[in-house]
Formats: structure tokens, sequence, C-alpha cells
């Protein structure tokens, strides 16, 4: 584990200083009169409430928001994680935990001003950083309020939780802005992405998007509480019937992103939503499947978490 000895400053105060900031928000700004903010490149005129694959307009939505204790140890800290959940997905995952709200929309639309509000609210109940789940499509809303938020003292570290399903031209817009990026790496083989998450494109996309952010940010960095304040960590849920890939996408991650990444194997896959409806998933996995998948993992000498 790598220590910071001086207090971490968030990377998106020292653009907020030069005015950066506010350029990245114009330009987010406006590609969303032509949304290409995802892999999806639905180009359709959001701030006139056209609706794309997302079915997410104008202002964000969120779904709520909350200290979070169920997150990465590194995460939680003394604090917990200050999680904003918004709603909505770019990603069609027909297994998905959370499906009422990334499926269904459950959420509500909320302003530049609210969503600022929600971020100091988190810091000042205690928590140790701003974690943005599924927040790709709402990246430039993000950015207005972002910058709203820091006016009135915001400084904790920006978390990027997403599906990995990423626009490498938008991640490269948000470098300086974000602290630490938390990527799923979903799947390995197009045919699997396909079929379970709409979307065949994902393990080139995936793989692309984790250099990025290794670029931007490098190896997980910690403060002396063995709190997260920079750097990649990768989810990887395993699969039943290793679906996912494992081997591959752990071997990728060792020889093309860093071999000294910090990775969480998770086995709380779930047949939820529409896993029934497909018999390779309609089940829990197996202890072996994932002391199989984790092994691996730490054969390859990554960093579990």
């Amino acid at each position: 584990m790598t220590y910071l000895i001086d207090n971490y400053i968030p990377k998106y105060t020292k653009l907020f200083r030069s005015s950066k900031l506010k350029e990245k928000k114009e330009v987010l700004n406006k590609i969303l009169e032509s949304c290409i903010l995802c892999p999806r490149q639905c180009k359709v005129n959001r701030k006139k409430g056209e609706i794309g694959y997302c079915k997410s307009g104008n202002l964000a939505k969120v779904s709520s928001f909350n200290p979070h204790f169920g997150e990465e140890d590194c995460l939680v800290g003394r604090g917990g994680s200050g999680t904003i959940f918004f709603t909505n997905c770019n990603l069609g995952c027909v297994f998905c935990q959370n499906y009422d709200i990334s499926h269904l929309g459950k959420g509500s639309e909320v302003s530049y001003e609210e969503l600022a509000s929600y971020m100091l609210s988190l810091q000042e109940l205690g928590c140790i950083n701003i974690n943005l789940v599924t927040p790709t499509h709402f990246i430039p809303q993000i950015v207005e309020a972002l910058i709203i938020a820091t006016h009135k003292g915001l400084n904790l570290p920006l978390v990027y939780n997403s599906s990995g399903y990423e626009n490498v031209q938008i991640l490269k817009i948000l470098e300086g802005i974000i602290d630490i990026y938390m990527p799923d790496a979903k799947y390995f083989h197009q045919e699997i992405s396909k079929k379970y998450s709409n979307a065949k494109d994902y393990p080139e996309v995936m793989k692309n998007s984790l250099k990025e952010m290794h670029r931007q940010t490098g190896d997980l960095i910690f403060n002396d509480c063995g709190e997260a304040q920079r750097g990649l960590l990768i989810r990887h849920l395993v699969l039943p019937h290793n679906l996912a890939g494992t081997k591959e996408l752990v071997s990728f991650i060792v020889n093309e992103v860093s071999p000294n990444t910090y990775i969480n194997v998770m086995a709380q896959y779930r047949p939820m939503f529409k896993a029934s409806q497909y018999e390779l998933i309609n089940r829990l996995i197996t202890i072996e499947e994932f002391e199989k998948a984790k092994n691996y993992a730490l054969d390859k000498a990554l960093i579990l978490v």
C-alpha cells in the first residue's frame, strides 16, 4: 500500500481556481445538444428534451444520496462513502440488481443547485469522498453542480463509480476532475456482453477506458488512515460458468493497465431482474467458481480489496 505524506487536495479544486473547470463545463454542456457522452453515440438533443438510450434529459435524475458503509473499506474509511445514486444507465444488463433505478427510472430530476447541496450535505455528515454512482450519462450536470459546490467549500475526493462503458473522448475531458476511478470490468467476450448487457462493443470499450483512467490517476494511493485518495480501483463481478471471462480480464489488467492494480473480485451475483429468462445465469455462483476467480487474481499479483 502506498501512502501520501501530505494532506491530499482534490484535483478538481485546482481546476476550479484556474477557471479550467468552467471551461470543461462549457464543452460538456455543448455535447448535450448532440449527445455522445457514452459509446451509444445517440446524438439526441437532450437540451430540447430528446431522449436516447439512457432515457435521460437535460437535468440530472437522482434516486438517493447518503453515507454508504457497504462499499470497499478504503472508500468507507472513518465516515462512510458519500454516495449519490443516479437514475437510468447506458448499459442494459439483464441481471441488474438495481433495476428499479437503472431500468425503471426510479428517482427525481434535480437542479444543479440541488445536486451541489447533496455533495455539501454528505461532506457535512463526515463522508470521506463523493461517490458518483452510474454518472456517465450525467457528466455535464455533475460538473456544473461541482462548480457550485466547490465555490461553497467542497473539498472531498471525487469517485467515478461506473460500469466501465465509457466514451474515452469524454474521459479525457474529465482529466483533472476525477480523483478515483472505480469502473466495472464486466466481460471479456463480445457475444456475452451483447447477450447480457446489449453492448457487443463493451469489452473493447472497457479495456480502452481502464487504460485511460489509469493514465489519468495511476495506481490507488491512500492516506495514513488507509483511505483511498487517488487512483484506479476495478470491480469485477464473478458470473456463473465463468461467463465474465475472469482469467482473460485479469491477464489484460496485469499486462496492459498495471500489475499494481487494486481489484475487488465480487461474489455477490444474484439472478435478479430478467436473469430467470437466461438459463446460464439463473443461479448463484458456486464457492468453487468464486475461489477460482479470486485465486487467479492473486496468482497474477493483483491487489485484492
